[in-house]
């Protein structure tokens, strides 16, 4: 959620940046004049409250020199009356301003490349080389079924559509990728954590999935939980509610864990395979920190994740996010893509973003600095899609006849 002061105060330079993400105008044109309406409505409370202190200390001294109270009592009256009426009409303003923020995505970067879509994204630097094959490259879903690694069909025999059923070498090496992410992660620092894969509505809200992304989300009939789209929501959420003492930062977290979308807006893409699914694996990485250290630990997380597939011999590249693609909570995001030759493009297989205090201030963290408490910065990112990562394994390791090569780094782990 954005500092409402700061929107007040700078309300130009919100608009302007609001509108780079094409958001609705509309909606800044109504928030400006609730602010206004709360502001004037709010100094008339206080006006009034001031003027009902100054007859309620004039009380005693009339009824001393047994002067006529009729009067005054009337206008404490009319005044406590007005103000009843004027606490409602606060109220409600209050909840039509908070839910409008809560509407509204966080500011980005002014360096935000820009552009209305994904292919409007600034590549920043390319990362290995591309294998070059002597043969037609097959796609993931063909492997799959000559190596028996996953089965589509079963899957959504147990569940529905955009399910899948690893096995055998699949499965060990989904698990395999999911130690070997972790024990990478910590040598970056972050501390492992495991988590609930339930999360309630306060802890989505604060990670600003809720009340924007509801439709994307599986709800558990009869409670107030949802099934988790990512490990993020748990690990930002630690600390909802909690102001932290300045030693403590940073804290650097990764955990495994399933994610469940449903991926409403996608109907139609990526239908065959694993590519994007109902159910996917993900090792996340998240940071809570002071905010003149969020800069540097995003460098820090990027590259975390850029090293992980170097390590596994996978090619890719880094891409500044445009203006027009940039997720809600963000203020910026850098995407790795991976080479797919099965596809002949790069996919994206992991989103690192710096979201400021736009997620601290939902959740109410904060930490303690001179007797001051402040809110803390958050970063987040995937490292790494594990279904993605397999896909990328299996496409870049196959050979002529349709066989898929373990990577060296993950041998030890598959034994």
């Amino acid at each position: 959620m954005i500092n409402k002061k700061y929107i007040e105060n700078n309300f130009e330079e919100f608009y302007l940046n609001l509108k780079r993400r094409n958001f609705d105008e509309n909606v800044l044109s109504s928030l400006r004049e609730l602010i206004a309406k709360q502001k004037k409505n709010q100094k008339n409370i206080e006006d009034l409250r001031a003027e009902q202190n100054i007859l309620s200390k004039s009380f005693g001294e009339i009824k001393k020199n047994n002067g006529n109270l009729d009067e005054l009592k009337q206008k404490i009256s009319n005044i406590k009356e007005t103000l009843l009426e004027l606490s409602e009409i606060q109220q409600d303003l209050d909840e039509k301003l908070n839910s409008t923020l809560f509407s509204i995505p966080n500011l980005i970067k002014e360096d935000t490349p820009k552009g209305s879509d994904e292919e409007d994204n600034e590549i920043i630097k390319q990362v290995g080389d591309i294998k070059e094959f002597n043969f037609t490259p097959k796609e993931h879903f063909e492997l799959a079924d000559n190596n028996n690694w996953i089965d589509f069909a079963r899957g959504v025999k147990l569940a529905k559509s955009r399910f899948s059923m690893f096995r055998g070498d699949g499965a060990r090496l989904r698990r395999a990728l999911q130690n070997f992410m972790l024990d990478h992660n910590k040598e970056y620092g972050f501390d492992e954590v495991s988590i609930p894969y339930l999360s309630n509505e306060n802890s989505l809200f604060g990670s600003g999935q809720l009340p924007k992304f509801k439709n994307d989300l599986f709800k558990i009939e009869g409670e107030n939980l949802f099934l988790i789209p990512t490990s993020e929501v748990a690990l930002v959420n630690i600390f909802n509610d909690e102001i932290l003492n300045e030693n403590e930062l940073p804290l650097q977290m990764t955990a495994f864990s399933s994610c469940f979308r449903k991926e409403a807006g996608s109907a139609g893409k990526d239908t065959r395979g694993i590519i994007r699914e109902h159910q996917f694996d993900k090792v996340e990485i998240v940071t809570i920190c002071k905010p003149s250290e969020s800069e540097k630990h995003f460098e820090n997380m990027v590259q975390c994740s850029s090293d992980l597939l170097s390590k596994l011999g996978l090619a890719h590249r880094l891409v500044n996010l445009c203006e027009g693609d940039i997720g809600f909570c963000a203020n910026k995001t850098i995407d790795l893509e991976v080479w797919l030759p099965g596809q002949n493009k790069y996919r994206e297989i992991s989103s690192i973003s710096n979201t400021l205090d736009f997620q601290a201030r939902r959740a109410k963290i904060r930490y303690k600095e001179n007797k001051k408490n402040l809110f803390v910065h958050t970063l987040n990112g995937s490292s790494l899609a594990i279904g993605r990562c397999i896909v990328a394994i299996m496409e870049n390791y196959q050979d002529e006849d349709g066989n898929i090569s373990i990577p060296k780094i993950l041998k030890p782990y598959m034994a």
